[in-house]
């Protein structure tokens, strides 16, 4: 796909974020062709480029995690924290579509970057700020993590079940949520732009994206009924040998008679404490072990896992990162496209997760190796600034060039 196919083509986009929840729908907008102009500190540049596995070594910052959310993106080295660097920041704001930030809510003010310094510079700009609480409310000024996030959306004491304490999560999904909202937010401002010529300013809730994920809780509860805490009927994960399997009895009304056939227990269907839907969620610790005992009469996974393809039920073996990594489909999806690396030729990333058009989406190009490693191309071509005025910013401290 060329990149005057591509949806966003011709979309500039100002990215104030780090770490994930920006960064990831930055790396979403950056996959359908927009321009990202990736702002980074001088000298620090995003965490996450010091994370797990280093690419090169000898380097602390060229982490797996940074140059899989950052792929395709431009790396101008600003310090924000200095006078002329946010002067440049406005510069940059004037020749944006979209700016994005993902500070803790009145750092992005502190810093002259807020929706409100910049729409004085560009009135129509789409502005997006994500942050754990919101940009209103008593918890506005409370730093988030997704762990945090997970404690006080309620669905860490939910993930609990019968355990005696809730567990950590290995998701990040708070993150990956308030991304992909944003990411949608922005491009339903776009499309309200596209017909007024209006700007906007998003406010995305990493607490409230959680929140809105969770399917069965808080629509009860906000509606007079109670909170179901689990284990999650009909939802079943069982060990054989040759390994672990998922199945699920619930999610579609045809089912629970499929697997009474399968199951040879057409006594079952008349059992009052199976007999409905509801029912079977409340006597689920009794049906389990009736699923389990006849699951363990085929001996083996994959003899289990036969017999369920068989009679149309959902299931699949639990499979590790690796054999994920290896497995056909996603081979076949493109799920993990290569990227230009300056020392290692080539690394692999994961994929946005749609095609277009019938054809996957990879990224235009790879990671910034070095912070501010695109700052002279930019301030040049995009701003127009002369090689001396960016020789001079440069010694300033206001911005930082590589090479």
């Amino acid at each position: 796909m060329t990149d005057s196919s591509r949806l966003l083509d011709g979309l500039t986009v100002l990215d104030f974020t780090r770490v994930l929840a920006g960064p990831y729908c930055t790396r979403l907008l950056a996959d359908l062709g927009a321009r990202v102009l990736k702002i980074e500190r001088p000298g620090e540049g995003d965490e996450t480029r010091r994370g797990y596995v280093q690419l090169e070594e000898g380097r602390l910052d060229q982490a797996t995690y940074f140059v899989r959310i950052n792929v395709g993106k431009e790396s101008v080295g600003l310090d924000l924290g200095h006078p002329r660097g946010r002067e440049v920041a406005l510069d940059l704001a004037r020749k944006a579509d979209v700016a994005i930030e993902n500070f803790v809510p009145g750092v992005a003010a502190r810093l002259g970057i807020d929706h409100a310094a910049l729409a004085r510079v560009k009135p129509d700009i789409v502005y997006c700020s994500i942050s754990g609480f919101g940009q209103t409310g008593p918890l506005r000024d409370s730093p988030a993590f997704h762990h945090i996030i997970n404690a006080v959306s309620g669905i860490m004491h939910m993930e609990k079940q019968t355990s005696p304490t809730a567990p950590v999560s290995y998701l990040q999904a708070a993150d990956v949520l308030a991304g992909t909202h944003a990411f949608g937010a922005i491009l339903a401002a776009l499309f309200r732009h596209g017909r007024t010529g209006r700007g906007a300013h998003l406010d995305v809730s990493m607490l409230e994206t959680m929140i809105a994920a969770e399917d069965i809780t808080y629509g009860a509860i906000i509606n007079g009924g109670d909170a179901y805490p689990g284990p999650r009927a009909g939802m079943v994960v069982h060990t054989l040998p040759g390994g672990d399997f998922a199945m699920q009895t619930v999610g579609g009304p045809q089912l629970w008679p499929r697997l009474l056939q399968a199951m040879k227990r057409p006594d079952l269907e008349h059992d009052p404490r199976f007999a409905t839907p509801l029912a079977r969620r409340q006597n689920w610790p009794a049906l389990l072990p009736i699923i389990s005992e006849w699951l363990d009469t085929f001996g083996t996974r994959e003899r289990a896992m036969d017999a369920l393809r068989a009679a149309r039920l959902p299931t699949a073996p639990v499979l590790s990162p690796a054999e994920v990594a290896a497995h056909p489909h996603l081979e076949a999806r493109r799920a993990f496209p290569e990227v230009p690396h300056p020392t290692r030729g080539k690394v692999r990333v994961t994929a946005i997760p749609f095609h277009v058009d019938g054809a996957p989406t990879p990224p235009t190009a790879g990671a910034p190796y070095r912070i501010g490693e695109h700052t002279r191309h930019v301030l040049g071509g995009l701003l127009g600034y002369s090689a001396a005025r960016i020789d001079e910013l440069a010694r300033a401290g206001a911005i930082s060039v590589a090479g």
